[in-house]
């Protein structure tokens, strides 16, 4: 139990909860169903500012940092809330279909099997009004992708953004409407370049400075190869267009899926390394090293190293979430302040979430910050080993070799636990042995690939001098592969954990904050509390999953599940398999309980006990196939949207192209004769990013 003394010590640490109560507040706003009044949640929040500094002045410390801390909640709530309408945008329509669409291209996103990917802005599509047309679209299509600043002209088939592939799963909606995607499509054609009408500055200025990075990347390709250079890329601008489906999956098998993604390690590696190297330089010249404060003026470098390295990435979330962090250590040297504190680690937390509220329910933001709270806390408890004097050399080193092995043993440790709620949580894996791969890992990137691909990119950017830097890197890159694909290898490399109910992941967070945060024995009790997301009881898993627009099926039989359509849905399918705990069965097992053909599936057998029956086509199907699916069935699935049922569907539960366009995918039970389900609108609620639009002239309207 922790002692008064302990309590009263924690009075001097309360303001490093405020971020938390802040981030919870924007996490409260996501979590609602409703969209809440904006006169009522500015309101709430300045009623609670008023009460903090009215408390302030009676000088009751308790009292006030409840308050206080209730005030950073309600404000959290409205900063979301104001986030939300600064961003909102025309939203495609519903069944839009097939439309010719202008647009600029702005940049290149990741490739995946042979199609390329590309941010549009669009400039005009048929049949939409200048207010309808979304600001920003993700735009699929084959072939090498057009350079980022070009106009193109191309018929696509359009859609708002998709759904949650189950209830609670990723909302890709909800990320796109703070991007301000409005639409995705898939070119039907080969895009034609066109002359349009010139872009404002701002999507100028986007598109210059992606093209460059885009003509960087290929320049690092070119000089290394396609395969460890398109690794060499993904460290360097983010682009992931050249890494092979077999060396991604290997990455994840092995825990150093972090490296593809610019994040923590490579700005604290890249910052590091320019700061270390400038102090050097400087001690190196004893007439400057008079006249400049060394340790400040290798900050300033380090903070436009850092600064340059976020722009040549693109700005993604988690590098600008890291840049923040890194520049804020900097700024600290500058002040004369710990570089490493939770004080420094809150203001990024805040700066980070005032700008991007939504960030809050990111997985990206969620890990990156747990990890470094967590190694932060560390870094207060880490015993100081006294210096010796005129120890001999072979001793020192020894002794710092051992140091490190530790340091570093402990770091992947800590930065793994504090991160595995989150990696179960929202992707259902583990990997047993990501301790093994990033211990052995780590020195490569910190000593070799990292350092020689910021020496690399710079001179290759600069004078087209990079090349060897560049094949270093490339070597470290070889390196860390030989790593991630022996370690993916191993047995039981990568453990399957079912996703557990939502309150978990909250639970596990605050049981984490207190272990980090408090200060004392008692943040020990913290730890059980984290690990809530791994101990917490999973409910039983539905009998039944429908796709969002009834294209695909799962019956589940014990652990064991029969997808109707293997060939359909298949990134769906495998989520929401991982996330309920269940494994697909072989194509035998299909055959054995459905009789399918290209437009519907009917019972052979039942599958626990219940026969169900579908229609995958989006017309109409004939009155007799219909009637023979709801004899045949207990359950019928029609992708159509049906204007009658026959009389045979009467006393089943048949569910139709209506149903999914309002409520998206469902699950379903089937307890004591009845039939129990839930949406995915039943999880979403009805909010901004819910809502597609509608055609020129109609009123939008949820599905």
């Amino acid at each position: 139990m922790a002692t008064l003394a302990e309590c009263a010590a924690q009075a001097e640490r309360w303001v490093l909860w405020t971020p938390v109560a802040f981030g919870g507040g924007c996490g409260l706003y996501f979590g609602l169903r409703f969209e809440p009044d904006a006169w009522a949640v500015w309101t709430a929040a300045l009623t609670a500012v008023v009460v903090m500094f009215t408390v302030r002045r009676t000088r009751r410390r308790g009292l006030f940092i409840a308050t206080a801390l209730l005030a950073c909640v309600v404000l959290g709530l409205a900063a979301a809330e104001l986030r939300s309408s600064r961003v909102a945008a025309p939203i495609a329509p519903a069944n839009l279909g097939a439309r010719t669409v202008e647009a600029w291209v702005i940049d290149n996103a990741n490739n995946t099997a042979g199609k390329a990917r590309v941010l549009i802005a669009p400039v005009w599509i048929d049949g939409l009004a200048a207010k309808d047309t979304p600001i920003r679209m993700r735009l699929t299509l084959r072939g090498a992708p057009p350079a980022p600043g070009t106009a193109i002209r191309a018929p696509a088939l359009i859609n708002p953004p998709p759904a949650p592939a189950s209830p609670g799963s990723y909302d890709f909606a909800r990320d796109a409407y703070f991007q301000g995607v409005g639409a995705v499509g898939l070119a039907l054609g080969e895009p034609e370049v066109v002359d349009a009408p010139k872009p404002p500055w701002r999507l100028r200025w986007d598109m210059a400075v992606n093209a460059w990075r885009w003509s960087l990347a290929r320049k690092i390709v070119e000089r290394i190869g396609d395969r460890y250079g398109g690794i060499v890329v993904s460290m360097t601008t983010g682009h992931q267009a050249w890494i092979r489906d077999e060396d991604l999956q290997s990455f994840r098998d092995s825990g150093l899926a972090h490296l593809l993604s610019i994040s923590g390690v490579h700005m604290a590696i890249v910052g590091g390394f320019v700061f270390f190297l400038t102090r050097l330089l400087i001690a190196c010249w004893p007439w400057l090293a008079l006249r400049v404060p060394g340790k400040k003026a290798a900050a300033v470098v380090g903070i436009a190293a850092i600064w340059a390295y976020l722009v040549v990435s693109g700005a993604p979330a988690p590098a600008e979430r890291s840049a923040v962090t890194a520049i804020v250590a900097f700024g600290a040297i500058l002040l004369d302040r710990r570089a490493i504190s939770f004080n420094s680690l809150a203001l990024a937390a805040f700066f980070v979430l005032v700008r991007h509220p939504e960030q809050i329910v990111q997985p990206g933001f969620q890990m990156s910050f747990a990890a470094t709270a967590a190694l932060v806390a560390l870094a207060e408890v880490w015993p100081h080993r006294t210096t010796e004097i005129s120890a001999p050399w072979p001793i020192v080193m020894i002794q710092k070799l051992k140091d490190w092995l530790i340091a570093g043993v402990m770091v992947s440790l800590v930065a793994g636990s504090a991160t595995g709620p989150f990696a179960i949580q929202h992707f259902n894996r583990t990997a047993n042995y990501g301790l093994l791969a990033n211990a052995i890992e780590s020195p490569i990137s910190s000593f070799v690939t990292m350092p020689m691909l910021a020496v690399g990119a710079a001179l290759e950017a600069a004078a087209g001098w990079g090349k060897p830097f560049l094949t270093v890197a490339g070597w470290g890159v070889r390196a860390t592969l030989s790593v991630s694909d022996w370690v993916a290898k191993l047995p039981g490399a990568i453990v399957v954990i079912p996703s557990a109910p939502a309150i978990a992941l909250p639970v596990s967070f605050l049981g984490l904050m207190f272990a980090c945060l408090w200060k004392g024995r008692a943040r020990w009790l913290g730890l059980p509390v984290a690990a809530a997301v791994l101990v917490w009881p999973r409910p039983e898993p539905p009998l039944v999953w429908i796709a969002s627009d009834g294209t695909n099926a799962i019956v589940r039989d014990g652990r064991q599940a029969v997808v109707l359509r293997p060939d359909a849905k298949a990134f769906a399918v495998d989520l929401w398999s991982k996330r309920k705990g269940v494994t697909p069965e072989a194509a035998e097992s299909l055959a054995a309980h459905f009789d399918c053909d290209r437009k519907s599936c009917a019972p052979r057998a039942p599958v626990a006990g219940v026969r169900v029956g579908s229609w995958w086509w989006k017309k109409v199907p004939p009155f007799a196939r219909a009637d023979g699916l709801c004899r045949s069935a207990d359950l019928v699935i029609f992708r159509a949207r049906m204007d009658r049922l026959p009389p045979s569907c009467e006393g089943k539960l048949a569910l139709d192209g209506l149903d999914f366009a309002r409520g998206g995918a469902v699950e379903l039970w089937r307890r004591n004769g009845r039939w129990l389900a839930l949406w995915s609108r039943d999880v979403r609620g009805d909010r901004p990013w819910t809502r597609p639009g509608a055609p020129s002239g109609e009123e939008a309207s949820a599905p």
